[in-house]
């Protein structure tokens, strides 16, 4: 069975939304707000958030945290400020994702990361590490895609390969590089001119 890379770290967004959601509904009382302005109004705000999810039947641990979460209550929308997440699975890489902010839209169909964004897998160690590196990245969970527009660096080893656009299916393993695509290996000897 062929696990998804992206979709880990995304289903625990959507873990933490929904449990937001359901403490903000359970623990306060409603509030009504006002017709006008609301789409700059906050609900809520939690600061310095962090989290684990352990199945001991799989030994899988997840941890998440941000900095900071805001939610709108206007179109249910969720933003992370210094959003990092982790999972650790048994015979699989470490899968590390960072980013200075991420947004969950209504229902958790899609999940924008944007500025500095990086997704790492494996040990710092590890010779087989391969980062990605871009500053927007829509993750759509439900059909385990992700994609970007904006320039992308992927980098494994001693090889760096650059392009404008990506696409990634975590279900078939397929990784396109749209446009502009340039790559490097220090490993390949350079011919003296």
């Amino acid at each position: 069975m062929k696990h998804s890379l992206l979709l880990r770290p995304s289903v625990w967004l959507v873990i933490l939304l929904l449990l937001t959601l359901w403490l903000d509904k359970n623990l306060q009382q409603q509030n009504q707000q006002p017709a006008g302005n609301e789409q700059q109004e906050v609900d809520y705000i939690i600061e310095h958030l962090d989290g684990v999810q352990v199945n001991h039947t799989l030994r899988v641990s997840r941890f998440f945290l941000a900095d900071k979460l805001i939610h709108y209550p206007a179109g249910d929308i969720t933003q992370l400020e210094h959003a990092k997440l982790t999972s650790i699975e048994p015979d699989k890489p470490l899968l590390r994702v960072i980013a200075d902010q991420a947004k969950l839209t209504e229902g958790s169909n899609d999940i924008f990361l944007s500025r500095n964004v990086s997704i790492i897998r494996g040990n710092d160690q590890d010779k087989d590490k391969v980062t990605m590196l871009t500053d927007f990245l829509h993750v759509i969970p439900d059909t385990d895609i992700a994609k970007t527009d904006q320039p992308v660096t992927v980098i494994r080893m001693n090889s760096i390969a650059n392009a404008v656009g990506m696409f990634v299916n975590n279900q078939t393993g397929e990784i396109l590089l749209q446009s502009r695509v340039t790559a490097h290996d220090d490993r390949t000897p350079r011919t003296a001119r």
